[in-house]
């Protein structure tokens, strides 16, 4: 893969630097600010981008906002998020930024990277269009529910399962988790969309807008 990493961290930076090239991909750029992210992003359209979501010059939510700027400007870019803290309305943004027009996404914890296969797993499935969330992000949106959320007439089991959705997780992968079969887990994600209220539309766009849907209530 042509990767993009943004972060100013610099031992973070070329940490990721060294660990993808031996991991065989090819790092095209490796900058320190929003502004070289979306510079980069337009000159090199890389199959994915790592972004933090702090950078300079006021260290809150300049990565974020640039990754948000080069999707604009490349539609469909894949961008994998990295963050220091658990910060769900930034995850809700980049997310929104998915529409129906696909594109992968991810937001994991930078201690993620120290599990460098499941850090290459997700960067992989985030490159190839998918939707990847860190966990801990996961178990804050539960947290933060409200009663009148439209996810209130999913049973539990579809609520593992759409959590599970909400990380990434292929239909087999969260049959495996579960410990159902594959077939148990497409009728959970039936009535998930069935539920929601989801339009008739491709497998994966409807994924995205549970998740979406997930993460706003």
């Amino acid at each position: 893969m042509r990767i993009v990493i943004a972060d100013d961290a610099v031992l973070l930076r070329e940490g990721l630097v060294r660990l993808l090239t031996e991991s065989g991909h090819q790092v095209v750029a490796a900058v320190g600010d929003g502004d070289a992210l979306v510079e980069a992003v337009v000159e090199h359209q890389p199959d994915v981008s790592i972004v933090d979501v702090r950078m300079p010059p006021s260290h809150t939510d300049e990565g974020l906002r640039a990754a948000v700027e080069a999707r604009r400007l490349v539609p469909r870019t894949p961008i994998l998020v990295l963050s220091q803290y658990v910060e769900v309305s930034y995850a809700d943004d980049l997310l929104a930024t998915t529409g129906g027009s696909g594109g992968g996404i991810g937001y994991l914890l930078k201690d993620r990277v120290a599990a460098i296969d499941e850090f290459l797993d997700a960067l992989r499935r985030v490159a190839g269009g998918g939707t990847v969330l860190d966990p801990e992000v996961v178990g804050q949106l539960f947290a933060r529910r409200r009663r009148d959320d439209p996810l209130s007439e999913l049973t539990p089991r579809e609520r593992e399962v759409l959590a599970l959705m909400a990380e990434g997780r292929s239909n087999t992968a969260i049959a495996r988790a579960l410990v159902v079969s594959d077939g148990a887990v497409e009728k959970h994600v039936r009535n998930i969309f069935t539920k929601l209220t989801l339009p008739p539309d491709t497998e994966q766009h409807r994924r995205v807008l549970a998740v979406l849907t997930y993460l706003r209530n």
